[in-house]
């Protein structure tokens, strides 16, 4: 493997075919790697990626942890720290999520700004890990050139792109409808189950971060309906090639 990537993938939702474009590609599968914990969830399957995109070396995560599998916040984030060690300066990230933004549709783009924890253990507990500060700051969690460069490709492009504050909760239930009005006068545009306790160890080793979510439901007064995982998927399938021509195209720039 001659690769010394400086940036990480996290193929969430939405971002799974980019897999395919990556060229010289080396593959570790999660069970092969000591201490790091095995995804459960049906359509994240679970290796470490090395190789190119474009003219770009980097590190892919193929499936992600979600607290709701039962991990604690130490295990979802413990791939960070891995990327910490390899030296990545970038990660990407991308979700799925519900849109509390009257003015989003299913499908839309949503370019992560801002997030607010709402999950129940906090990935930073115990005893700080020397990688960052005690207390880190988390004024900009999301790297605001990186936001620019983004909307400036979605315009050459001419995909439409939302914006917004991303809210991360436990799950793995979908959200009742009170849920998704408190979450919307709390301020969030959308809500997922990963994503934020990443982002936050990210932050704390000093990694620059780009999200983003594709909205897959609707969870705003009136155009609430029942919906599954599969549904999900589908809207996820959909929006696919939109998000992979962005993040395709920013990984090259960034």
């Amino acid at each position: 493997m001659h690769t010394k990537p400086e940036t990480a993938i996290i193929l969430g939702t939405g971002l799974g075919s980019l897999a395919n474009e990556i060229t010289e590609k080396y593959e570790i599968r999660y069970e092969e790697i000591p201490n790091f914990p095995v995804s459960t969830v049906e359509g994240h399957s679970g290796k470490l990626i090395f190789g190119k995109l474009g003219n770009k070396d980097i590190m892919a995560m193929q499936g992600r942890f979600h607290y709701y599998e039962g991990y604690n916040m130490k295990e979802v984030t413990f791939p960070v720290r891995v990327m910490r060690e390899l030296g990545i300066k970038t990660l990407f990230v991308s979700n799925a999520s519900g849109g509390t933004n009257p003015e989003f549709s299913i499908g839309d783009l949503m370019i992560i700004t801002d997030h607010i924890n709402y999950f129940p253990e906090h990935p930073l507990r115990g005893k700080n890990i020397p990688y960052g500060p005690r207390f880190p700051d988390m004024s900009e969690a999301y790297d605001k050139e990186l936001i620019r460069k983004a909307k400036e490709i979605a315009n050459e492009k001419g995909i439409k792109i939302q914006e917004g504050v991303y809210v991360g909760t436990q799950g793995p239930t979908f959200e009742t409808p009170a849920e998704y009005k408190l979450f919307r006068i709390f301020g969030a545009d959308a809500v997922g189950m990963s994503t934020v306790p990443e982002v936050i160890v990210a932050n704390h080793c000093g990694i620059k971060v780009f999200g983003i979510s594709v909205i897959t439901d609707l969870g705003v007064e009136g155009k609430i309906v029942e919906v599954t995982h599969e549904e999900v998927q589908k809207a996820a399938d959909e929006a696919q090639p939109k998000m992979t021509a962005i993040m395709r195209e920013l990984i090259n720039r960034a």
